[in-house]
């Protein structure tokens, strides 16, 4: 299969990279670090794409037409971490968050799209999140960015489907990564709370990307990837009072730090 990841050199997608690589696709890697050239022959390429500029995706899409002639599967992976309280954390977070982690994948399938329905296949896989689907206190801009690739995913998922082309959504709890590094903001308190929500995490980016292959294999519409992410899904939807129970306990006890 002919890939391409974005946000590809490091955490998730480093691991999906390595996924893909090992059982002999061939993958493009999109992201802002760019590697010295691979020697001829390579199964991996390298492009510099900042999700947010619409040029850098052009040349993507330009770079897979030239080079492979079209594209199996997409997989929009790039994304920041953040949290802030709606009081706290400013406009500027909201814009830096939503164009990184909603519009960012919105450039990607929108780019890709025309090339799909030209070859009447392709799957699009967009990684949002647990937070996609569960709406704690304390995480208002990243919740909506994520709740926003979810709602995105299932419309594509439908809205393409007459042209063969598949769409998944991949929805993780916390699990280790260097996100945390990119954790930014006027909230320091939800900073703190979600760095170490990902640096205590059980789970690593590589056990992750071994069930989101399983699940773009299956192409599944939604791949949820661990035992908290089930468990919270479920609870919302069957068990809601003892999910609203949960969330407003969370919320007491953030707003305690006030």
């Amino acid at each position: 299969m002919r890939v391409l990841v974005t946000g590809g050199a490091s955490g998730l997608g480093l691991a999906l990279v390595e996924r893909f690589v090992a059982r002999g696709d061939q993958v493009l890697v999109g992201d802002l670090v760019v590697p010295a050239p691979a020697g001829p022959g390579s199964a991996v390429a390298h492009r510099r794409l900042d999700v947010r500029e619409q040029s850098d995706w052009d040349d993507a899409r330009d770079w897979v037409k030239q080079h492979w002639g079209g594209l199996d599967v997409l997989v929009n992976n790039a994304g920041i971490a953040t949290g802030g309280r709606i009081d706290v954390a400013t406009l500027e977070e909201w814009q830096r968050v939503l164009d990184v982690n909603l519009l960012g994948v919105v450039r990607g399938c929108r780019t890709f799209t025309p090339m799909f329905k030209a070859q009447r296949k392709g799957h699009i896989v967009n990684v949002a999140s647990l937070a996609g689907l569960v709406h704690g206190p304390g995480m208002a801009s990243y919740n909506a960015a994520k709740a926003g690739v979810v709602a995105l995913s299932e419309t594509l998922d439908y809205e393409l489907a007459p042209w063969g082309v598949t769409t998944s959504v991949v929805c993780p709890a916390f699990f280790r990564t260097n996100l945390a590094g990119s954790l930014a903001g006027e909230d320091t308190a939800m900073l703190a709370v979600a760095g170490r929500l990902i640096g205590k995490a059980e789970t690593d980016a590589d056990a992750i990307a071994r069930i989101v292959m399983s699940g773009i294999d299956a192409r599944r519409r939604l791949i949820l990837t661990d035992r908290l992410g089930r468990r919270s899904f479920w609870t919302k939807r069957l068990a809601r009072p003892l999910y609203d129970r949960t969330f407003r306990d969370g919320a007491a006890r953030l707003a305690r730090r006030d």
